[in-house]
């Protein structure tokens, strides 16, 4: 994190000594004075809008984020001649009261204003990120396409591989839910390719380069479905994200590839259908239900690192013994921590049998 900033006339003034801790349930890394109850710190605005209250007063709904995770917030009363304007991706210092609201904290701002070059803090600091550098994951997944025995598939995921590779080095996975962190995208890829390579160990029948294939491919128009800054974290979805979605927009960037390659039309339509059916239901935005075997396991699998991501995220800012706000992302439950283990969301992503690869964490 940032070191703490000298005074300016800019700055924020309190009456009483701070005390450095993060208040219970808070996964933002704010200071808290004891006495007053009052929060301040540096951030990230993820998503600002302006908005009306019934009386038609002016207030901005926020997203901050930091490395450590985000928090919603809301300035009231807001009067943009005098506290200035405000936008995604402004690194910000802000001031306030943390509540809980609907089950969840949401920061009450009192003070906002935009870094100063005094403050000496950086842009890095305050994103959150994969534990991973985009630029190892990449490579981990690019030697083992490599090693495909099958040219068709190690030329067709090699081709999209390269079409997206700037983007796919910071790509979050997601808007809001699992992975919603620079370089999330890869992250959520490699685990899943982990987990396929460990699947084809204890069944050894399975076609393991068309998993692995579905598994590099399954979301990577998600590079066409999120608006995502230089930052990468997203602000929001594109038009073709709304309208037309990464399972649709992915099956037709592996068209589109097959046919300049030539690459069999049965090869192309294998992986088309993984990336179509991987959301497993209709109700989940699934275009057909996984059909064969391979696009079955993508389905199980890609499940199963979101929820375990989500999972563990709830679980991380728990109380031990206690339970977390409803996970609307999980059938509205409540999870338990029940604190026999430390709970993280953060996969190892080192190849069986070799040591870990590079990390920023």
């Amino acid at each position: 994190m940032a070191k703490m900033p000298q005074q300016c006339s800019r700055c924020f003034q309190l009456s009483e000594p701070l005390s450095f801790y993060q208040k219970e349930g808070n996964f933002m890394n704010f200071t808290t004075n004891e006495k007053t109850g009052v929060s301040e710190g540096f951030c990230l605005i993820k998503t600002c809008d302006k908005k009306q209250t019934a009386r038609g007063v002016p207030y901005l709904d926020l997203v901050l984020t930091d490395q450590s995770g985000e928090i919603s917030a809301k300035l009231w009363d807001y009067k943009e001649e005098a506290q200035g304007s405000f936008a995604a991706n402004d690194l910000v210092k802000v001031r306030g009261r943390i509540d809980v609201y609907n089950g969840a904290d949401q920061l009450r701002i009192d003070r906002i204003r935009q870094v100063v070059p005094s403050d000496n803090v950086e842009m890095s600091d305050y994103v959150p990120s994969a534990a991973y550098d985009g630029a190892w994951m990449l490579s981990e997944i690019r030697s083992l396409v490599a090693a495909f025995e099958n040219a068709d598939l190690k030329g067709l995921v090699t081709e999209l591989l390269n079409e997206y590779e700037e983007q796919l080095l910071y790509w979050p996975a997601a808007f809001k839910l699992h992975h919603a962190i620079r370089g999330g995208l890869l992250c959520h890829t490699l685990s899943i390719v982990r987990l396929a390579q460990g699947v084809c160990t204890v069944y050894p029948f399975i076609d393991q380069e068309l998993l692995l294939s579905g598994a590099i491919l399954h979301d990577i128009a998600k590079i066409e479905e999120f608006t995502v800054s230089s930052t990468g974290i997203a602000s929001g979805y594109t038009a073709q994200g709304m309208l037309i979605g990464h399972l649709a927009s992915g099956a037709m960037a592996v068209d589109r590839a097959a046919r300049r390659l030539g690459t069999p039309q049965e090869t192309a339509m294998l992986v088309e259908h993984m990336l179509l059916s991987h959301h497993g239901d209709p109700e989940f935005g699934a275009a057909v239900r996984p059909m064969f075997l391979e696009a079955e396991l993508l389905s199980e699998l890609d499940l199963m690192d979101a929820r375990i991501y989500e999972m563990a995220q709830a679980v991380q800012t728990t109380q031990p013994n206690g339970f977390s706000p409803r996970q609307w992302a999980l059938e509205n439950r409540k999870l338990y921590n029940h604190a026999r283990r430390e709970v993280a969301p953060r996969a190892v992503l080192k190849a069986p049998g070799n040591g870990e690869g590079h990390s920023e964490g």
